[in-house]
């Protein structure tokens, strides 16, 4: 095997603590080229899709690839702008507000960054970049609320394949999730709560998040629990009843079972049973993208228009909000606990090592 070298080290460069910020991916942009190429490296993931290899190669290949990247490109036309797709500025957007809230804090010897899971900028890319800077001491942060194999176990296996090729390894520390994590509670809840300032308040919450396959909920995956969580705390926090609120699951693909009760069905549903007027929030989307501003934000709203409601909102996500990252920034104090973290703009360098001594470059 041939690993990844670092044979120019610089043992005069400052050791760095590396923050990195991920997410799920998004297409290059909004056509069928660059969504089949996305789109092959997301359903390639075996933590993605539990299938038989060979059985789904054969479906993924034969049939998906050949029909769904045209159509996604015409709902992903839909949402990009000038700056390209949303999930990828708002997490730039995130990753620059947190690096200035910790350079606030003191904290100069920290590099913050994000890399996509799927696409790009890809996590080899962004890793040999933070490398070069210097991080020797690495916290990744998945930018997934709730726990599952399919997000946040996913990243891991990427995390693991880069470096089972590096010479030189950092110091590692993962964020696997923080559902109940009280700054992220208080954060999502005064979102929702400003958003009823302006506008007043729904006859129902609809707390919806990305579904999975119920097997892999049968399976052992933590995810269905800590959505639930989630949407009790916020619940709380607001002072809902039980009936006030509702826990759905949207963005399902495939004739499997899913998590339930589904998004789009249940607001199918919701007029015929008295509720007139919806509001919508996405707990386990840290930033806007397509599953929220299209799928939620239009389609979802035209199922319960038509089936008989008369008002529906959809309330954003928290992206690079104040208290949002005011929120990710504690949690990323949090777990640097026992990690030397500068407050100097100045360390010492390395000390020369008997490499450098006796074979200088």
């Amino acid at each position: 095997m041939r690993y990844i070298n670092t044979p120019q080290y610089d043992h005069q460069q400052t050791d760095k603590i590396g923050i990195l910020l991920t997410n799920l991916g998004t297409p290059d942009a909004p056509t069928p080229k660059a969504l089949h190429r996305y789109l092959k490296q997301f359903l390639s993931d075996p933590r993605v899709v539990e299938v038989p290899r060979l059985l789904w190669w054969l479906i993924l290949n034969g049939v998906i690839l050949r029909i769904r990247p045209r159509r996604s490109a015409k709902a992903y036309a839909t949402v990009f702008t000038d700056q390209g797709s949303p999930l990828l500025f708002n997490t730039q957007a995130q990753t620059d507000a947190i690096a200035k809230e910790l350079q606030q804090r003191g904290m100069q010897n920290v590099v913050v960054d994000f890399a996509m899971r799927y696409g790009n900028p890809s996590f080899e890319s962004v890793l040999e970049k933070m490398f070069a800077q210097g991080v020797r001491k690495l916290l990744v942060l998945p930018l997934y609320p709730q726990y599952s194999g399919s997000t946040s176990a996913s990243t891991f296996d990427e995390l693991a394949a880069h470096f089972t090729r590096r010479r030189w390894l950092p110091d590692l520390r993962f964020i696997s999730h923080y559902p109940d994590y009280p700054p992220f509670i208080q954060a999502a809840a005064e979102k929702i709560r400003q958003h009823w300032q302006q506008h007043g308040q729904a006859d129902k919450l609809i707390l919806s998040y990305h579904g999975v396959p119920k097997r892999y909920l049968m399976n052992g995956d933590p995810y269905h629990c800590e959505c639930y969580k989630t949407s009790r705390l916020i619940a709380e926090a607001l002072g809902l009843s039980k009936d006030q609120y509702l826990t759905t699951f949207q963005s399902r693909f495939g004739r499997e079972e899913w998590l339930k009760p589904y998004t789009d069905e249940t607001l199918k549903e919701l007029p015929a049973q008295g509720v007139k007027s919806v509001q919508v929030f996405c707990p386990g989307f840290a930033a806007d993208c397509l599953e929220t501003i299209e799928e939620i934000g239009e389609e979802n709203k035209e199922y319960f228009l038509h089936a008989g409601g008369e008002r529906y909102e959809y309330i954003t996500a928290l992206n690079a909000e104040p208290r949002h990252i005011e929120a990710l920034c504690q949690l990323i104090d949090d777990n640097l606990q026992g990690w030397q973290v500068s407050h100097d703009a100045e360390r010492a360098p390395r000390a020369q090592c008997l490499r450098a001594e006796k074979y200088p470059q």
